[in-house]
């Protein structure tokens, strides 16, 4: 399966600002020197060189995670600002059936689906899996006037929905995916695809507590042990989460501990801080590192979700 990263952010899209951008310029400019502008080469070597919150970004979109299986199914997990970026950046012929889960369906978790242009197309088919009954009226709601001007009548008839629960496995295919709730305000929930023996986990808005720890938890056990790669809610650091105790996200550093917990081999953090600039996203991630080293000893590999960055299992 390979997996791509639309939208990485939380909260609300954060677009770079031009602040950011000319610091990003200037730290580049001071690091220069004459023998990087010789040649097309050197220019490239310099510019391979600088780290990445200067030459690059994380992205401002909010979640959104394509999963594509090997037999070419399209999996889409939550509907975030990022969505309108991969309906752009596809091609139609490459689907026209597309399955969608939702984690939750706060704003910045729905916002892209109006966006989505393939939603307006009659020939495509989406399937759409929530453990909320109302998922239907959640998402028609933001399509109505004066918030939107196109209503949900206006998309493809052939939008379908399901409603799964935890316990339930779901297949599509050679597909298997399975499902965890999860503390957040309102409930969010976690889902896990495997295929061909690799398990890839998207687990965005949650707070994690000692309850998710429990390695006997057969519903968290299904979801979580194991597994190759987790997209794992990590929008704070330590003194962050304790400020902001019950808003429903984690530190970064109890994304670590969990992935140890479940033995989980790759961690990518994600749901970002929208407060947060690049500089600041590369140093949770070298501390997380850090961390991730001290306690697992180099058993778990700690990635940032960056847009555009894909993985394949």
């Amino acid at each position: 399966m390979n997996i791509k990263f639309w939208g990485v952010r939380g909260s609300i899209p954060t677009p770079l600002t031009p602040h950011q951008v000319r610091a990003k310029i200037s730290a580049a400019v001071q690091r220069i020197t004459a023998a990087d502008l010789q040649s097309s080469d050197s220019r490239e070597k310099f510019l391979a060189s600088l780290p990445a919150w200067i030459f690059g970004t994380a992205g401002g979109n909010t979640p959104c995670v394509e999963l594509t299986t090997s037999d070419n199914q399209k999996i889409i997990f939550d509907a975030g600002s990022g969505l309108r970026q991969m309906g752009k950046s596809s091609v139609l012929s490459e689907s026209l059936h597309y399955n969608m889960f939702f984690s939750h369906f706060h704003w910045d978790h729905i916002q892209g689906l109006p966006f989505f242009d393939f939603a307006y197309n009659p020939n495509v088919t989406i399937d759409i899996y929530s453990p909320f009954d109302d998922m239907a009226k959640y998402l028609s709601e933001q399509m109505v006037s004066p918030y939107y001007p196109v209503t949900w009548e206006a998309l493809s008839k052939k939008i379908n929905f399901h409603v799964v629960k935890p316990g339930q496995e779901i297949q599509l295919d050679n597909v298997k995916i399975n499902l965890a709730r999860m503390n957040h305000p309102g409930g969010s929930y976690s889902y896990s695809v495997v295929e061909n023996g690799r398990k890839f986990v998207y687990a965005t808005d949650v707070e994690l507590t000692n309850d998710d720890f429990d390695v006997n938890n057969e519903e968290l056990k299904a979801v979580f042990y194991g597994a190759d790669a987790v997209v794992l809610d990590s929008q704070y650091t330590v003194e962050e989460a304790l400020r902001k105790a019950n808003w429903g996200h984690s530190a970064f550093c109890f994304a670590v501990d969990f992935a140890v917990a479940w033995k989980i081999k790759n961690l990518y953090l994600f749901h970002h801080e929208p407060t947060y600039d690049d500089k600041k996203l590369n140093s949770i991630l070298e501390s997380a590192r850090w961390y991730s080293k001290y306690i697992a000893h180099g058993e778990i590999k700690v990635h940032l979700a960056v847009e555009g960055r894909e993985l394949r299992l």
